[in-house]
């Protein structure tokens, strides 16, 4: 992912042209090409075959809980330490042998998410310094041949399964360790050889760990679709797990898309997914403190839930597997809260509403629920809803809550002077149709008093 304070595309573009620059297309961590798209990646526009019902448990979810660990965590200065540092390989190749994680500790990252009321989890299966999690007969290089002595990724889909949770493996086709993982994109000997090694570590990944639920992708550096054959890795990958659903970083259009550290929603029926971290580092950094707050953390959940994505937050855990006791708490205070509200999030649909100075919106069906992060006191007035509400009530308790509807606005009435829920109060409201919003009808149509007659 990213590197510290600024995106992966600014990260590149400092770096020059050539194959340094070379990479993501639609959104903010994916490198851009520096030559023109192939005809293949113009023409993959579609989701993969059977789209629909792959996705429809992802729809629900909503909300999914994103694992980085790896070598980097041993030094804890983020996980782009190997490269932002210039590390020798030779010299990062030592970390394999300190990494020595506690018996595990999957077990406690799957009780966080179930507790925060996330739905799914993925974990980095091979980060960008090429060490695996994985058993694996292509390299050397991976837990069970090194300091861990174990298959730490078939704890993690066990640890995951026994909570009841979706979950599947991230994998970066871009690899710092392996020796044609860059003159691969210069010589056709070289290219051959790496990624037939790429393509076999998915199908190992997609063979020898059961049913996986999600294949995420991650920096297509150097090559582009065709180098990669991207088209060729999705559908080995579909053969093999008929029900999975991949993300579109092999530079294909996949089943959603990915935008980074940003909430930015794609055109409607593309579904998508926002990633964010907690503080600054998707690794374990152990002087990052800008933590986000369980506040932003639920405002940033509702968002993705209006604009029809989800929301998949990283925790970074320790080098021997802990949980940063910050990440525990935020997350602990985002659990009791989806716990309470979460209906309003948990297969959200597109939501029409979304203008207000201290709320925001979900939508399922006809209710509209009202998302008040700055409580304004005995009344909450919605300006610009077109649509006749037929009923409303707080969402935790189920009072009714008394409302007067007019023709730019609608009050709810009647309200505790202060928020009866923290960190953000629910009120949800029944409507005779989808609800919608024009605020243009607001400044048109309202109208004006004569001044000085």
């Amino acid at each position: 992912m990213s590197t510290i304070g600024i995106t992966r595309r600014d990260y590149l573009a400092g770096l020059g042209g050539g194959a340094a620059a070379a990479a993501i297309t639609a959104t903010s961590c994916k490198r851009k090409e520096t030559k023109p798209a192939q005809p293949a990646e113009k023409a993959a526009e579609a989701p993969p075959p059977d789209h629909e019902r792959r996705i429809q448990w992802w729809r629900q979810a909503k909300f999914g809980m994103f694992v980085h660990w790896g070598l980097y965590s041993v030094l804890g200065r983020h996980e782009w330490a190997m490269e932002e540092e210039g590390i020798p390989v030779a010299a990062y190749e030592q970390l394999a042998k300190q990494f020595k994680p506690k018996s595990n500790p999957a077990r406690d990252w799957a009780k966080l998410a179930k507790r925060a009321g996330m739905k799914y989890m993925v974990m980095t299966s091979k980060h960008h310094e090429g060490f695996c999690h994985f058993d694996t007969k292509l390299t050397n290089y991976c837990a069970p041949k090194q300091g861990p002595g174990r298959d730490l990724a078939r704890e993690f889909l066990e640890a995951a399964r026994a909570e009841g949770l979706r979950c599947g493996f991230y994998y970066s086709l871009m690899d710092w360790h392996h020796p044609d993982g860059a003159r691969c994109a210069n010589d056709e000997q070289t290219r051959r050889r790496f990624v037939d090694y790429i393509h076999g570590q998915i199908r190992e990944l997609c063979t020898n760990y059961g049913t996986l639920d999600i294949l995420w992708y991650d920096v297509a550096w150097p090559l582009d679709a065709q180098g990669w054959e991207s088209q060729k890795m999705n559908d080995m990958v579909l053969k093999l797990q008929p029900d999975i659903i991949v993300n579109n970083r092999n530079l294909l259009a996949g089943d959603f898309g990915t935008p980074e550290q940003e909430i930015v929603a794609e055109k409607e029926g593309r579904d998508w997914e926002a990633c964010m971290t907690m503080n600054e580092s998707w690794g374990y950094h152990k002087a990052d403190d800008n933590w986000k707050s369980p506040k932003t953390i639920v405002r940033n959940l509702i968002t993705c839930a209006r604009d029809g994505g989800n929301y998949l937050l990283n925790i970074g855990p320790k080098p021997d597997g802990a949980i940063p006791e910050e990440s525990v708490r935020i997350l602990s205070t985002v659990g009791a809260w989806t716990d309470k509200n979460g209906s309003a999030i948990y297969g959200a649909e597109r939501c029409k509403v979304r203008d207000s100075l201290f709320a925001n919106f979900s939508r399922k069906g006809n209710t509209l629920y009202i998302h008040v992060h700055f409580w304004p006191g005995d009344a909450v007035a919605i300006g610009g809803l077109q649509t006749k509400v037929k009923s409303a009530r707080l969402l935790t308790t189920g009072k009714p809550v008394n409302f007067k509807q007019e023709e730019f606005r609608v009050q709810f009435t009647g309200l505790p002077a202060t928020a009866p829920d923290n960190p953000v109060t629910v009120i949800a409201a029944e409507c005779e149709s989808e609800p919608t919003q024009d605020m243009q009808n607001i400044r048109k149509n309202r109208p004006r008093e004569q001044v000085g007659v």
